[in-house]
């Protein structure tokens, strides 16, 4: 077990580690009673991202999942509300919805099973016992339902029975995300990955870029500072030096002649309308939700990505690219110059998770260590050891 590191990483001059950090123990990542244990204390107790609420446009539309080994029913009520319950039936536990989506007819839900059917509020609404008496009472015997919330048309869920406050999932004030209209938003394309590894070793990649010179070459040329193995000006220690600088490979953004995460760099021409001029001149923006989803925001677009743990030693990463409506009823816009750009992106991290994945089973790789420059796969790491309540 790592030692406590009472240090603030980003305090002074920049940002980045100032001392000697272990990584997580190895066998973290490859062991099957501690990955049970972060099932239970991490996934199972904080909120989970599903799907845009879009995807369920009707009364009655529903669709399934499998969380983590639990099924999920996620359907919309005869008034409209997004309502979640475990899909399962209080009779003897059969699935309910064989489908991964469709639409409940207007009885309700009906277990294909025995044919106990339920409302669309849980209720359970009738058993057919053919006359004969039974002792289940209806009032008492409703669908085991799970918390859900819905941030500006992204649909959460969490199995635990003492939910904390969705707010407090994200990394960021909420409010730096106002400018995009995200309710509005369409998923126009969607891609879903199976790697082979862990699931914190696809968020300890996506929280450093020291491997994006090496990983990377579509991404560094579109982000000149990725090139040099950091993710923002303060990341070098000598950047106060160049704070005059405005050469994005010293203060970042997008490199010159290029506005958004597109093959060529060019927009799709429907841009959002609100941001501002600080916004478009970055070009991206970043706001996470452990364990689960991390979105990145452009001037057109934006890619919603969902990680979901299917084991110890593998993941599934499916990713949304969600656009203004205009943008995908224009003949003339082609959405897959955005979608093949970051596609690849996740195509090159998966292949370097995998090695990563491979390589901490040498037994002497008892844990790693953390360059200055990953302080933020540091404040992953400590995120979560706080979760499993381990210092």
């Amino acid at each position: 077990m790592t030692t406590e590191h009472p240090f603030d990483p980003t305090a002074g001059e920049f940002n980045g580690l100032r001392q000697l950090v272990h990584t997580l123990p190895s066998r973290w990542y490859f062991d099957e009673a501690q990955y049970e244990r972060e099932r239970q204390e991490i996934w199972f107790r904080q909120w989970v991202y599903l799907c845009r609420v879009d995807t369920l446009p009707d009364v009655r539309s529903y669709r399934t999942f499998h969380l983590l080994g639990q099924p999920v029913l996620l359907v919309r009520d005869e008034a409209g509300e997004i309502r979640a319950f475990y899909n399962a039936c209080r009779h003897r536990g059969s699935a309910l919805c064989r489908e991964p989506e469709g639409r409940f007819g207007p009885g309700g839900i009906t277990c294909p099973y025995h044919a106990w059917t339920y409302r669309l509020n849980g209720q359970l609404a009738r058993i057919p016992s053919a006359g004969r008496p039974h002792h289940v009472d209806v009032d008492g015997t409703q669908l085991h339902s799970i918390a859900v919330q819905i941030w500006r048309g992204f649909v959460y869920v969490n199995l635990s029975g003492d939910a904390a406050t969705l707010a407090d999932n994200f990394n960021a004030n909420l409010g730096l995300f106002d400018h995009w209209p995200l309710e509005d938003l369409v998923v126009g394309h969607q891609l879903t990955k199976r790697i082979r590894c862990n699931w914190k070793v696809f968020w300890e990649n996506y929280n450093e870029c020291l491997h994006c010179p090496g990983v990377h070459p579509g991404l560094i040329d579109a982000v000149p500072i990725y090139r040099r193995g950091i993710m923002e000006q303060r990341d070098d220690p000598n950047w106060t030096s160049m704070a005059t600088q405005d050469d994005p490979l010293y203060k970042g953004g997008m490199k010159r002649g290029a506005v958004t995460w597109t093959v060529d760099g060019q927009s799709l021409g429907h841009e959002f309308p609100d941001l501002t001029d600080a916004e478009r001149a970055l070009g991206y923006q970043y706001m996470t939700s452990l364990p689960s989803q991390y979105l990145v925001l452009h001037v057109d677009h934006v890619r919603s990505s969902r990680i979901l743990a299917l084991g110890p030693e593998e993941t599934e990463l499916h990713i949304e690219w969600l656009f203004p409506k205009e943008t995908l009823a224009d003949p003339a816009v082609d959405i897959m110059n955005a979608c093949n750009f970051s596609a690849t992106v996740m195509h090159e991290d998966g292949e370097v998770c995998e090695l990563a994945q491979q390589g901490m089973h040498a037994a002497p790789h008892a844990h790693g260590l953390l360059m200055p420059e990953e302080y933020d796969v540091w404040r992953f790491q400590e995120w979560v050891r706080q979760s499993l309540a381990v210092r």
